[in-house]
């Protein structure tokens, strides 16, 4: 199945296509795995049922429509160790793939790896500093030769460090720009060689809706994020015509270790943008990933919700 987009990551649980369609993430997910959205409801509205990314993991387990664009490729994910990496390598691992999982914390890896292996998925932990050049090339290196190839990269690594432009130090932008859109540089271009090779790849940068409407206190994070878009528009360009696609997903407000360290002022005045006043899960995006590896004539495109 070939989605011509997909919009995600609005907390009222509902999105739209470019149909105007409405789909919430159950009925992405379901759409996508071709599955009855009723089978994987039925599972999550359960008494007790677990409102965390392993929920809809362990309903879609085992189940047979599973899309071979998944089974049995090679994922790498950046920033796996929490949030939406984890979730994208719950899903993926969950749906057949070998996740190759990457940060800078390998305890906080090897903790997602073990949560991929309980719901039947294979990872491995490469722990990585993703500002450097070397070390990535090293890495890519190594999974190449001991997988034989990769088939998706996941670009999802970043970090924030807030605060007002005029108090903002040389030091803060520069760390927030290096692992948000150079890392992103960094794996895509150290990849580059090995997805011509195969005259196939994906390629999925995880950007943020921050860059596209901006927000005071993050001038460096929504400018990393904003020029995502462009960095992924011009790889699909350069990339489109041997097999290789390039798309851009763009969260709302999602519940993550990122937002959760946000004070309350902050929080408050992000929840007032959103109409049911709560933040977006993780695992909203499993649809979106599904799709977009899935899908050969969606490239270039900017997923938003």
């Amino acid at each position: 199945m070939c989605p011509t987009a997909i919009r995600w990551a609005d907390p009222s649980g509902s999105s739209a296509d470019d149909n105007g369609v409405e789909m919430n993430p159950l009925k992405q997910v379901g759409a996508l795995l071709g599955k009855p959205v009723g089978a994987l409801s039925g599972a999550l509205n359960k008494p007790g049922a677990e409102s965390t990314p392993h929920a809809i993991v362990r309903a879609l387990r085992g189940h047979p429509s599973l899309p071979d664009a998944v089974r049995d490729k090679i994922v790498l994910i950046t920033g796996a160790s929490s949030g939406i990496g984890e979730a994208a390598a719950l899903a993926l691992g969950a749906a057949g793939g070998t996740v190759l999982l990457v940060a800078r914390g390998e305890e906080k890896l090897r903790a997602t790896a073990a949560e991929v292996e309980a719901v039947g998925g294979t990872a491995h932990v490469h722990p990585c500093d993703l500002t450097d050049l070397e070390a990535i090339d090293k890495l890519v290196a190594d999974v190449v030769a001991q997988h034989g190839r990769v088939d998706i990269l996941v670009n999802n690594a970043g970090i924030t460090k807030d605060g007002l432009l005029m108090r903002m130090s040389e030091e803060d932008w520069d760390a927030v720009l290096d692992t948000n859109l150079k890392g992103a540089f960094s794996f895509t271009k150290v990849f580059t060689r090995a997805f011509l090779k195969q005259r196939a790849g994906r390629i999925i940068n995880i950007s943020s809706i921050i860059g596209l409407m901006g927000n005071a206190g993050q001038c460096n994070y929504a400018a990393s994020k904003a020029a995502l878009f462009g960095f992924t528009k011009s790889v699909a360009r350069e990339l489109g015509s041997r097999g290789i696609t390039a798309n851009a997903i763009a969260p709302g407000f999602i519940e993550t270790d990122m937002t959760a360290a946000l004070d309350e002022k902050t929080r408050a005045a992000l929840l007032e943008k959103i109409p049911l006043n709560a933040l977006g899960q993780a695992e909203a995006g499993m649809g979106v990933a599904l799709g977009d590896v899935d899908c050969r004539a969606l490239r270039g495109r900017r997923t938003r919700e």
